[in-house]
Order: C-alpha cells, then sequence, then structure tokens
C-alpha cells in the first residue's frame, strides 16, 4: 500500500520536473481564488494559486504557494524570529479543489488568456520554482505570501506586457482596516493581531498592497489587462465558478471580548469600591494586572526590536502594556513603597491620557480593550491614591 500512495507523487515530480514537457495548444493557465474560511486564523483571508489544466498531457496541477515544513530546521525559532520559509508545492488541481468545496468554500477560477508562447514561459518558471533547491521563499504577512507570489509570478513572466488597473479601488483602507473587513466572526483574533502589531499596519494601503488580500488578487486580475499583437485585451479570458451549493460553515466561538472585558471590569469595580472603602488594596488583583500586563508588553518589546515581523513596530499597545510592570508585579508585596507611589501616579497619568487621546493616535487600538484599560487605570489610581495618603 506504501508503495500504491507514493506512486502518484513519483509519477506528478516526473513530469513536472521534466524539462522537454511543451505544453498543448490546449491548455489553459488560470488563477485560483478560495474562499474565507473562518474554521481557522489562517484561513479567514481565504487563498489563491495557480492551477495549469492540460488534458492532451494528462495535467491538472494546482502551484500553491501557502504551504510549509513543519520539520524546517529551527522551524519554531524561525517562525518566532520572522525568518519562516514558506514554499511552493505542487499538487493535484480536482483534490485541491475537494477539499476547499467539501469545507462549502467556493473555488473561482481566472483563465487567462495566454498566447501559446506565454502558457509556455509561465509553466516553465512553475516548473523552475517547484524544484527543491528554489521552492522556499520568505515569507511576510502583507507584502511576500500565498497572494502576493501569484501576483509577483505573472509580473515576473509577462513583464510590462500585464498592466494592472488599479482605478477600480475606490476605498482608502489602511493595512489593518483590511485585515478587520476579514476578521469580523474572530473577534479574538482580529484583538490578537491589533495587540501584537504596531505602527506601520495603519498606513494607507496602495492599490498594489490591496493585493495581499486573495479577494484583490482575482479583482485586480479581473481589471488588469494583456498588451498582445492584436492590441490591448482583458487578461481574463472567463471565470468558472465552483461552488458546493451549501451555505458557509458556521462556528460558536468563545465569549466576546467585549462580554469578557465588562465582566472584568465590573469585578474590578466592585473589588476597587470595596477596597477604597477599606483604605486597603487587593495586592493579588494588582500583581496580578501588573504581571500580565508586563509579559505582554515583554512580547510586544521583543516583536518589535529583535525579530524581523516589521509590522509589529513601534506598537502604541506599549503604553498600557508596558514591560516594566513585571518588575512593579513583583514589587508590590515589598517595602518599596515611595518607589510603587512614583510608579502607580505614572501609570495613572499615562492610562488616563491614553483612554482620553484613544482616537487621536497614529495607531488604531482595539476598541475592546477600552473596559480592560479602564479596568486597570482605576486599579493604578486607587493604588496612588491610598499611597498618597499614606493608608498603606
Amino acid at each position: 500500500m506504501r508503495y500504491i500512495l507514493i506512486l502518484p507523487t513519483i509519477l506528478l515530480a516526473f513530469n513536472l520536473f521534466s524539462q522537454s514537457l511543451q505544453l498543448s495548444e490546449n491548455a489553459q493557465i488560470g488563477v485560483i481564488t478560495c474562499a474565507p474560511y473562518q474554521g481557522e486564523l489562517y484561513s479567514a483571508f481565504g487563498h489563491s494559486a495557480i492551477r495549469v489544466y492540460d488534458p492532451v498531457h494528462n495535467i491538472d496541477y494546482a502551484y500553491n504557494y501557502g504551504t510549509f515544513d513543519f520539520n524546517q530546521p529551527n522551524f519554531y525559532l524561525n517562525f518566532t524570529r520572522g525568518h519562516l520559509l514558506y514554499r511552493l508545492s505542487v499538487q493535484s488541481y480536482p483534490r485541491f479543489k475537494h477539499n476547499y468545496l467539501y469545507l462549502n468554500r467556493w473555488v473561482h477560477e481566472q483563465v487567462i488568456d495566454l498566447n501559446q508562447e506565454q502558457k509556455q514561459k509561465l509553466f516553465d518558471f512553475l516548473q523552475w520554482n517547484a524544484q527543491p533547491e528554489n521552492q522556499d521563499y520568505l515569507y511576510d504577512y502583507f507584502y511576500n505570501n500565498c497572494a502576493t507570489k501569484i501576483r509577483d509570478v505573472f509580473v515576473e513572466v509577462l513583464g510590462k506586457d500585464i498592466q494592472f488597473d488599479d482605478s477600480y479601488i475606490t476605498t482608502n483602507y489602511t493595512i489593518r482596516e483590511l485585515t478587520d473587513l476579514y476578521l469580523k466572526e474572530q473577534p479574538w483574533g482580529d484583538l490578537g493581531i491589533d495587540i501584537c502589531l504596531g505602527l506601520p499596519m495603519d498606513k494607507k494601503a496602495t492599490p498594489i498592497e490591496y493585493m495581499f488580500l486573495p479577494d484583490y488578487i482575482e479583482s485586480s486580475f479581473e481589471n488588469a489587462t494583456l498588451n498582445s499583437e492584436a492590441g490591448q485585451k482583458k487578461l481574463v479570458k472567463e471565470t468558472i465558478v465552483s461552488d458546493s451549493g451549501n451555505p458557509p460553515n458556521t462556528f460558536d466561538g468563545p465569549p466576546h471580548p467585549w462580554t469578557v472585558f465588562g465582566v472584568l471590569l465590573a469585578i474590578i469595580g466592585v473589588i476597587s469600591i470595596i477596597d477604597f472603602r477599606k483604605k486597603k488594596i487587593s495586592r493579588w488583583l494588582d500583581a496580578s494586572l501588573l504581571i500580565i500586563t508586563g509579559c505582554i508588553g515583554c512580547l510586544l518589546f521583543i516583536l518589535w526590536i529583535a525579530t524581523d515581523h516589521k509590522a509589529a513596530a513601534n506598537n502604541f499597545n506599549l503604553l498600557w502594556a508596558l514591560p516594566t510592570n513585571l518588575i512593579a508585579g513583583i514589587l508590590i508585596f515589598s517595602e518599596q513603597k515611595k518607589l510603587l507611589k512614583k510608579y502607580f501616579g505614572f501609570l495613572t497619568a499615562i492610562t488616563v491620557l491614553l483612554i482620553t487621546t484613544w482616537g487621536l493616535l497614529p495607531q488604531q487600538l482595539n476598541v475592546f480593550l477600552l473596559p480592560l484599560i479602564v479596568a486597570i487605570a482605576i486599579r493604578y489610581g486607587l493604588n496612588y491614591y491610598l499611597r498618597k495618603n499614606n493608608y498603606i
């Protein structure tokens, strides 16, 4: 059975890397766009691939730039540092399509209007790119991913003959706003991205930068043109829609961040009222908040200065998640009263300033954080007041 399963892969590789293989006149090359899927965070943005179909040579391959190898050396270290290598993989297109339709995800194929020479050049490039020594590339969330690689392949092969018309884009979204469009059903994923990624996410996206999303690869190709001997023509000859006929899957996620942080704010508010009346502090609560926010701050600082995650730079979330909170969370059980009083005074000032200037910051902070930040501001203010008046 092992050899039966391995044989198709060997035959596929033999056909794929045969440099003498010439596509027939019946060959077609298409751009594949797959629907978003809310079952996983990474699939919420959809997917892109390239299809090469030649019935004469029994070729029907999907070229997929969205795969990676868990067994690559130092995988987790490279992932953390932003050095993750993705790769071009080749698989049976019918199987590729089936996997998406099985999850009730539609699949669109845009058949590209190429002449025979252009088809062959594109196929030869994909053959070369799929070889083991060429298949890996350094992944970037927004500038070098499974969608942008599709655009880059066509630009590499067709050069100035392909023209993208960006006039159809009438919005003025930032990169963060574009990601938000796809994460409405995943508020916790949206929150995590907004916390970890900083100011670079808030730049206005150019039309070419919209194409980090598969949907915009599809619409950009739909509006593109190709120079030919007969003049300029539409790049896409036709679009083939494959749909399972079933509605998209729905998923029950955890309680919404508004609910979780709202309940947390209410609990902290009640505890703070009790502490204020008794003129004492609940050290366990303040230590927990300081240590948790301090750990988040350390993570954000490391992502900023010690990795190649460019989008993690200049992160304004460090205004509420200060790495120094980690130390303060330990010192709160000590006798460093003067130091803690000054520190809580500083924390109170910076969190109140953050709340009052929320909408004016150059980085768009996630609004779900507001109840949490109000809660920690209450604790910081209470600590400063009680320490200033020598109640503790």
